[in-house]
C-alpha cells in the first residue's frame, strides 16, 4: 500500500493502592477544548491476560541529536508505556487518542473511512488505566513497537494493551514528523512535514532505528531510578523497577516492521523481533542492510497471503541470510492493516457506516475481525513468552488447528 493510502488510515504498590495522581497530560479535555460529539464509537477487543493495564506517556528529548526533519530542533519524541498494573480502580480509562490528535485526524479529511464528524475519535476509551499502580515485584520483560510509515503509534493500541496484560512492558513510539500528528504536553501538536521519494523513505527508517535506540537509552535511565520525561511529571511507582532490559523485544507493523528489523541488526540489546508485513527494500533494486546480511536472533515473519519469503525478494534476501531462528506466517484472507487496530475498528464502523464492500477489504481482507485478532495475539504472546521467557511454544512448531487462519508458511 502506498504512503498516500497509508496516511489515509491514519488517524505505593498492592492489590488495593489507589490510582496515582493523573498529570496534566493525563487529564481529560477540558470543557474549554471539548466539543459536542455525535460520532460512532467503537470498542477495542478486551485483552486477555490476567493482568489488569496500566499506561502513561513519556515526552523524551534527544539534546545530543537536531531533529532530522525540523532542524533548528532537538529531537523529541512521546511515547505510550504500558503495564501490568496491580489494579485498576478509581483510575480513568486512558484515550485512544490524545485529543489534539482526535482533532486533527478528524478535520484532515483524509481519512477515507469515514467523512469529518461521523467518528468520535476523542471519546473513544481503551480497557487501560491512566497511571495505574504498577505491579511491580519483578522486572518484566519489555517490547518495542515501532507503527507503519506515516501511521500514529494509535494503531498498535490493542496488541499492546494484550502483551501488558500478559505480563510484558509494551512502549510504543511516534516518530515526530513523520506520523500525521503527535501531541506533546500542553497540547501543543507537531504535525507531518512534507517527505517522499527514496531518500526521504532512507531518511525515515534511519531516523527511526536512531529514535528506538534513544528510547531504550531512556528506558536505561527509568530503569536506573532517574525520570526520562523532560517535563519531569511524575510517573507511576515502581515503573522503572519493573523494567527487565536484559530480555527485550521489537514488533511492528509495515514499515515499522522493517525498523524492527533494521534495528536488532545495529542493536545487539533487542534479543528478538517481529515484521508484521513490511518490505524490506527501499526500491525493486536497493534491499534495506539487514535483508542482504540477515540476523542471528529469533525472528518471526507475519504476513497476508501475498507477502511471504517465497514470494517476496526481500523477504526471501532476509530469509536466507539469517541465522538464527525463524519462522514465516501468514494471515489468509487478511490485508495489510489487518495488522492494526483497524482489523477491530473498520468492521465496528462499517456496521454504522456502510463501509463500501471494496474499501472495507482493500484495509482488513476478509478474514473474520474476532478471530484474526485471537490469532495474532496468540503468536505474538507464544513468540515473546519463547524468547524473552524461555518458555518453549508448541504453537510456534507447526500449523495449528485453533488457528486455520494462519498460514505456517515455515
Amino acid at each position: 500500500m502506498t504512503a498516500a493510502a497509508a496516511l489515509a488510515l491514519c488517524l505505593a504498590i498492592g492489590a488495593g493502592t489507589a490510582c496515582s495522581p493523573a498529570t496534566a497530560s493525563d487529564a481529560p479535555p477540558t470543557a474549554q477544548s471539548a466539543t459536542a460529539r455525535t460520532g460512532v464509537r467503537f470498542e477495542l477487543p478486551e485483552p486477555t491476560g490476567r493482568q489488569p493495564v496500566g499506561s502513561t506517556e513519556l515526552h523524551l528529548v534527544d539534546h545530543d541529536r537536531r531533529d532530522p526533519w525540523v532542524t533548528d530542533r532537538e529531537r523529541e519524541l512521546m511515547v505510550s508505556v504500558w503495564y501490568p498494573a496491580t489494579t485498576t480502580r478509581g483510575c480513568p480509562r486512558r484515550p485512544y487518542m490524545p485529543p489534539g490528535v482526535a482533532r486533527a485526524l478528524d478535520q484532515s479529511g483524509s481519512f477515507e473511512l469515514a467523512r469529518p464528524g461521523e467518528v468520535d475519535w476523542a471519546g473513544i476509551r481503551t480497557d487501560a488505566a491512566r497511571t495505574a499502580p504498577v505491579e511491580g515485584r519483578r522486572g518484566r520483560p519489555v517490547v518495542l513497537y515501532s507503527p507503519g510509515l506515516q501511521i500514529s503509534r494509535t494503531l498498535g493500541t490493542s496488541t499492546a494493551m494484550e502483551l501488558a496484560s500478559r505480563g510484558y512492558v509494551v512502549v510504543t513510539l511516534d516518530h515526530t514528523y513523520e506520523a500525521p500528528a503527535v501531541e506533546f504536553p500542553g497540547g501543543r501538536i507537531e504535525r507531518q512535514v512534507p517527505m517522499s521519494g527514496d531518500e526521504a523513505l532512507k531518511k525515515m527508517l534511519d531516523t527511526r532505528v536512531r529514535d528506538t535506540r534513544f528510547v531504550l537509552d531512556q528506558l536505561a535511565v527509568l530503569r536506573a531510578g532517574g525520570n526520562p520525561d523532560a517535563e519531569g511529571r511524575r510517573l507511576p511507582e515502581g515503573l522503572g523497577r519493573a523494567l527487565d532490559l536484559r530480555r527485550v523485544g521489537m514488533y511492528g507493523h509495515s514499515g515499522g516492521g522493517a525498523t524492527a528489523a533494521e534495528t536488532m541488526r545495529v542493536d545487539r540489546l533487542i534479543d528478538a523481533g517481529i515484521n508484521m508485513d513490511g518490505t524490506l527494500k527501499y526500491n525493486d533494486g536497493e534491499y534495506l542492510p539487514v535483508a542482504e546480511e540477515g540476523l542471528d536472533r529469533p525472528f518471526m515473519l507475519m504476513g497476508k497471503a501475498s507477502q511471504t519469503h517465497l514470494n517476496n525478494p526481500s523477504w526471501q534476501s532476509f530469509w536466507d541470510h539469517s541465522t538464527g531462528w525463524k519462522r514465516d506466517l501468514s494471515l489468509e484472507r487478511g490485508s495489510h492493516f489487518s495488522y492494526t487496530d483497524a482489523q477491530s475498528f473498520v468492521p465496528a464502523l462499517d456496521k454504522h457506516l456502510d463501509i463500501p464492500a471494496e474499501l472495507r477489504e482493500r484495509y482488513v481482507g476478509t478474514v473474520d475481525s474476532e478471530r484474526s485478532t485471537a490469532a495474532q495475539r496468540a503468536y505474538l504472546t507464544a513468540f515473546f513468552d519463547q524468547h524473552l521467557r524461555g518458555r518453549p511454544q508448541r504453537l510456534l512448531t507447526g500449523p495449528s488447528p485453533s488457528f486455520p487462519e494462519i498460514n505456517f508458511v515455515r
